[in-house]
């Protein structure tokens, strides 16, 4: 990638690669995020009956059936993303996350279609969920596949920088718009306007998207079409296995100190919902920066000591994080800081250590489907989790529960993933057994 001092060329292959995949992950991470930021202004126009609390419960009701379909997604993309290669399934994914996102932004309010209304939007939340979850694999391969032998760890990086970048997109756009306009033009159209960008923008990514070259070889796809859905699956079984375990901390951390953390402050009544936003930003942007110089460092010196720093690090300092983030701002901004960058440990080498574990072959449904009910399990309820664990029982009990897990996942590292510096060249026989064992 080294260019000297002549004038820059064309972007390379890999590198037009490298940006579709990755712009393409933030729009479907922003069309995500954006149906929970957006929830408190169009509850009532869906959900008319009781008052506006009940109607905001009803709305982020059904922003969790998007997690509920999620597996599905994985389950369906992945067997795409084997068989007729990881564009296709990309391709279908977002397609799928524009017409969500245009749907909700153009169905009519309930005063307009009657009980339709509240329906067309489960409907939606449904689609961008079956996107969301077939997503990640297809990503997760194509980046790793279309790397570089000795950059892998880098371009594995982008998976979560997509993330991120999307997230804050979302929650920057609607910053803005709630600025900008007052709560009744807000409530009665402001806030379709980020889904119809979203929607729009989602159109002209499946374009960029159709440039991109197929990284899955075509005798791999033909030895995978005959075969039944979950045959992969079985036979890859063990590698699932570590996938869910290494995967349960991560996700758990992450909607921890995204979601769960910031709120939890505020609700402690010393930080005021701003602060805590402001703090969870700064952090999440540090964490933006870091991934690519952390995606190097696995080049040199392997995923599997990030991964295991990432969870031996969170196991032991979650409970006084936790406790840190509820006295000031600078205490919450410092727990999150620091939980977030030992998290890059894991979102910088998350696609690069998940895809090697299986065959060129079983990798679409092999980390699409363990990896999104895995999510939905863990990540999903989350912030759930700790709200009732608050509430019922000690004031430790919730960061326990993610040590815990944290612990789960670095047992797994140090007991299932290889022990190599760097990543392992894919081996084109896709029924090969690819996990590695120390």
């Amino acid at each position: 990638m080294d260019e000297g001092r002549r004038t820059p060329a064309a972007p390379t292959p890999g590198r037009r690669n490298l940006v579709a995949a990755t712009v393409g992950n933030a729009l479907e991470w922003y069309d995500w995020n954006v149906y929970a930021l957006m929830a408190p202004f169009f509850a009532t126009r869906f959900f008319v009956a009781g008052s506006a609390t009940t109607a905001l419960l009803s709305s982020l009701a059904v922003f969790a059936v998007g997690f509920v379909a999620r597996p599905v997604g994985g389950l369906v993309m992945g067997v795409i993303s084997d068989r007729r290669g990881r564009r296709t399934a990309m391709l279908w994914s977002i397609a799928l996350m524009a017409a969500g996102s245009l749907l909700i932004g153009l169905t009519p309010a309930h005063d307009a279609i009657g009980v339709l209304s509240p329906l067309l939007l489960v409907f939606a939340r449904l689609v961008q969920g079956l996107s969301a979850g077939g997503e990640f694999a297809a990503s997760a391969a194509y980046l790793v596949e279309s790397a570089p032998d000795r950059r892998k760890g880098l371009y594995s990086s982008f998976l979560y920088t997509g993330n991120l970048v999307g997230t804050l997109l979302a929650t920057g756009l609607g910053a803005l718009l709630a600025l900008v306009l007052d709560h009744d033009a807000m409530t009665a159209w402001g806030w379709r306007l980020p889904f119809l960008v979203g929607g729009v923008a989602a159109v002209l990514l499946g374009l960029m998207r159709r440039q991109m070259e197929e990284t899955l070889p075509p005798s791999v796809r033909r030895d995978t079409a005959g075969e039944g859905i979950l045959a992969p699956l079985r036979r890859n079984a063990p590698a699932a296995m570590v996938l869910c375990g290494i995967t349960a901390g991560a996700t758990v951390a992450y909607y921890t100190w995204i979601v769960a953390l910031p709120g939890h402050a505020v609700a402690g009544g010393q930080l005021g919902p701003g602060q805590a936003l402001l703090a969870a930003t700064i952090a999440q942007a540090l964490l933006l920066a870091a991934l690519p110089f952390v995606g190097m460092l696995a080049d040199r010196v392997g995923p599997r000591r990030l991964i295991l720093a990432f969870s031996g690090g969170l196991a032991l300092l979650c409970v006084p994080l936790y406790s840190l983030a509820q006295g000031s701002f600078t205490g919450l901004l410092t727990a999150e800081v620091i939980g977030l960058l030992l998290f890059s440990g894991y979102g910088a080498t998350a696609a690069l250590v998940m895809v090697e574990l299986f065959p060129l072959g079983a990798r679409g449904i092999g980390v699409g489907l363990p990896y999104a009910a895995t999510v939905a399990a863990f990540g999903g309820t989350a912030p759930y989790v700790s709200v009732w664990m608050d509430g019922h029982g000690p004031k430790a009990a919730f960061p326990v529960y993610v040590a815990l897990l944290c612990v789960l996942t670095f047992a797994v590292a140090w007991r299932k993933l290889d022990h190599g510096r760097g990543s392992a060249v894919p081996d084109p026989a896709p029924h090969a057994e690819r996990l590695s064992m120390p």
